[in-house]
């Protein structure tokens, strides 16, 4: 199994939780500036209830009301409100200003998830390259032991060189041992960074990318310049200075007058649960007007029994008129159905109430120096963001240029690491001869084979330091340099 950085870094920005809790973010700034632009637009809002009202007395204003039967009610509302002062006028800028110092984060997220997904994977690089230089030690060291034998077979060398040898085969193979191990903790490491477990043992993954040890051309004042513009934290600190002057301008607004507007539509329904103590009220209603009817009519006949034409304006039939049936026992069937049906308007029969809309103008006089507390504040604010913006712009600038001399530094001890390494193999190359002719020492040659494996290892040290340079310098102006 081989991975690449490519594949490395894709697996991280979809699986390493600290960068994913940055992206995660982004939703709410999104939507902060959506809801500060809709707050420039009416708001809408409807409701609905019921409710039930047993038989019984309330007072209401010293006054008692009487109602002799349960009822059932429902309502409803619908109406608009709109409101408008400085804070909301200045919100989508606040807003906006948020979303981009948000946005300049997870940028910030994504070269730091970069720069230690590289350096990890430059570890790993190294480590295994370091299991080789251990593996070539072990090889050496066993020459150097079949020589002793020969020699001490030949009569050229005693035990001592023998054991000497041996223990320094035995030294290098523990050290194999624990550069393998290095090696599989650094490809661990790289993985829990990724936000992954290994997909397969650890000693059969391997890594396909490769390095060159080039030099890398750059120059400090085009770096600065470039972390500058570039660089996501002096962004997201430029961002967050621009939300503290509109935060100001939010809180001086205070002090201007506010518009409201409300507009509305309601309705209601009251049924009584009791339809016969109604049918009741109105045959009693129906039967004084009957007899009222009927006291018409006499009072008539006498006055118009000597006029041209007798009975006029006469009510024929009284319980008719008044809704009752012939006999006036009861009231008819349609005046007692159109009783009912009035009364069946539980839930959705509403009866309109008339539409309502007010607007106002507020201008608060004193608020207990409330306004005067929040304008300063928000003034402390932006001080304090210009200063964490002066404050950033020193540190990248003192990132800047410490990384490049870092990277200065790692290039010239590469130089100095691979003449060493070139050293040490000639001394090694002496130290064998010296003692295959007798001339020289278990113990010298033993030194000579140490120095070369800890040049080796300084060498390869420095060549991944150097890169991690790069990719360190890369991070701290906020765009590559290779």
């Amino acid at each position: 199994v081989t991975l690449s950085l490519a594949d490395a870094l894709s697996l991280a920005r979809q699986n390493s939780p600290l960068y994913r809790q940055s992206v995660n973010n982004e939703g709410p700034a999104n939507w902060a500036v959506r809801n500060a632009y809709a707050a420039l637009l009416p708001g809408a809002s409807v409701s609905g209830g019921m409710g039930y009202t047993g038989a019984g007395q309330s007072t209401f204003g010293g006054s008692t009301f009487n109602q002799t039967s349960p009822s059932v009610s429902s309502n409803y509302f619908a109406g608009f409100t709109w409101r408008l002062d400085g804070s909301v006028l200045t919100a989508p800028a606040l807003q906006k200003a948020n979303r981009r110092a948000t946005e300049d984060d997870i940028s910030n997220a994504g070269i730091t998830l970069k720069t230690s997904i590289t350096t990890q994977y430059l570890s790993v690089l190294a480590a295994v390259a370091q299991v080789g230089v251990a593996e070539r030690q072990v090889s050496r060291n066993a020459d150097f032991l079949q020589l002793a034998q020969a020699r001490l077979s030949a009569g050229q060398a005693t035990l001592i060189d023998v054991r000497q040898a041996q223990v320094t085969k035995s030294q290098s193979d523990l050290a194999l041992l624990r550069a393998r191990q290095t090696a599989n903790e650094a490809k661990l490491e790289l993985f829990r960074q990724i936000g992954i477990a290994p997909p397969a043992p650890l000693n059969t993954i391997g890594l396909s990318d490769s390095f060159p040890v080039d030099s890398i051309p750059v120059d400090l004042a085009d770096l600065q310049a470039s972390a500058d513009q570039m660089n996501p934290t002096l962004r997201a600190a430029r961002s967050r200075q621009s939300a503290a002057i509109w935060s100001v301008r939010a809180s001086k607004s205070a002090f201007l007058p506010s518009l409201n507007f409300n507009a509305g539509w309601s309705g209601f329904t009251q049924q009584f649960t009791n339809t016969n103590l109604l049918l009741d009220q109105a045959y009693g209603n129906a039967t004084g007007s009957a007899a009222n009817c009927q006291f018409q009519n006499d009072l008539l006949a006498r006055l118009t029994d000597t006029m041209p034409y007798p009975n006029q304006g006469l009510i024929t039939n009284c319980n008719a008129y008044a809704g009752l049936n012939p006999g006036g026992t009861a009231l008819n069937d349609t005046v007692a159905q159109a009783i009912r049906n009035r009364n069946n308007v539980f839930p959705f029969k509403f009866q309109s109430q008339p539409f309502q809309a007010s607007v106002s103008i507020s201008l608060p006089l004193f608020t207990g120096f409330s306004r005067h507390l929040h304008l300063s504040q928000a003034e402390a604010q932006r001080d304090d963001a210009d200063e964490t913006l002066r404050a950033t712009q020193l540190q990248v600038h003192a990132d800047v240029q410490a990384k490049y001399l870092a990277l200065e530094t790692a290039w010239q001890a590469i130089a100095v690491q691979r003449s060493a390494e070139q050293f040490a193999r000639d001394q090694v190359q002496l130290a064998q001869g010296r003692f295959r002719i007798g001339s020289g020492t278990s113990l010298e040659l033993a030194d000579a084979e140490n120095s070369l494996t800890a040049a080796e290892g300084g060498y390869i040290t420095s060549v991944y330091d150097y890169q991690k340079a790069a990719a360190a310098l890369e991070a701290a102006v906020g765009r590559p340099i290779r």
